[in-house]
């Protein structure tokens, strides 16, 4: 009997977690950097207004990174390659667009504001910054995949899955290589 599809079969034991699990599961865990009686508004500011105030610093920090640093490297692009260009270089960690500026926040571990103080020093001459503790991010329901005229911001790479954050050491290789073709444009 012939299938015009072909299943792959799986080892016994591994789970298939679809992505309607991961996102409710990755929801679940950015609210969780909220006291519980905090969390009803969160998910109604996600309802109505598309993105929620969640505190950084606890579960995880955040790197700002400003158009004109990804753009060093890239050159001008659209957003959508923009979005593919930095789920390329991050490993697919997750990244939020706020259109406004625009500005990208790279989600990272609680500890970099800490653990990477040195370079977020030198980091702030690409008008890079690290942001940590006492800082307010506001991050777009999960399913803000693409910017639209009614978002003000949106997932440039989107969460796949709880606590899955953008490696340091990738986005400060990042930052670093756009720090020095931004000098060698400066020499001209």
């Amino acid at each position: 009997m012939s299938s015009d599809h072909t299943q792959q079969e799986l080892p016994p034991g591994v789970l298939i977690h679809p992505a309607s699990d991961r996102r409710l599961a990755a929801e679940h865990w950015l609210l969780s950097t909220l006291a519980e009686h905090r969390r009803a508004r969160a998910r109604l500011e996600w309802r109505e207004e598309g993105v929620a105030m969640l505190p950084l610093g606890t579960l995880f920090s955040a790197v700002r990174l400003p158009i004109r640093l990804i753009t060093a490297i890239t050159g001008p692009l659209k957003l959508p390659e923009i979005d593919a260009f930095l789920a390329d270089a991050l490993d697919g960690g997750p990244v939020v667009c706020d259109l406004n500026g625009p500005r990208y926040y790279a989600l990272v571990p609680a500890s970099v504001p800490r653990t990477w103080r040195d370079a977020a020093h030198e980091w702030r001459d690409a008008d890079a910054d690290v942001l940590g503790r006492d800082t307010l991010l506001g991050v777009p329901r999960l399913d803000a995949t693409e910017a639209t005229p009614a978002r003000t911001s949106y997932w440039s790479v989107p969460m796949e899955s709880m606590g899955m954050l953008c490696a340091p050491l990738k986005v400060a290789r990042l930052i670093a290589a756009a720090q020095d073709q931004m000098a060698r444009d400066a020499i001209g």
